[in-house]
């Protein structure tokens, strides 16, 4: 049996960019019809993993909505571009990490939603290291 799954592709393939570059790419959706589809959200966005409170900003949003009139074709890729902004850069750190991503979220009218995510780095700053 095959599980629907979203697929991103990022334009670029080595998914390293610097602050103002263009971050392109497409996403589709397979194994799944479209009447099961009701709205699809693209973000690009970043969040930060480790000790404390965990933050999360979104860079770019957008939504298409069956219940708002818009045509949803899951299995047509859909291209997506942004600028991307000057911070913050991405950070591999021993307290905190920084991670960007582009996430797809897929609402379905019955079951759980579906989420695909595609990392990519922001920035060349260099990994931490633990002091011992």
């Amino acid at each position: 049996m095959n599980y629907p799954q979203v697929v991103i592709q990022l334009d670029h393939a080595d998914r390293g960019f610097v602050p103002g570059q263009s971050l392109s790419g497409e996403y589709r959706v397979e194994g799944i019809e479209r009447d099961d589809v009701t709205a699809i959200e693209l973000s690009v966005l970043w969040h930060t993993e480790g000790k404390g409170d965990e933050d999360l900003a979104v860079h770019q949003f957008e939504r298409v909505s069956a219940d708002e009139g818009d045509w949803i074709d899951p299995g047509r890729p859909t291209r997506f571009q942004t600028v991307l902004p000057n911070s913050p850069l991405s950070y591999d750190g021993v307290i905190v990490k920084i991670r960007w991503c582009v996430r797809v979220r897929v609402s379905v009218r019955r079951g759980k939603d579906l989420i695909g995510e595609e990392p990519f780095l922001l920035g060349d700053v260099k990994p931490a290291e633990e002091v011992s």
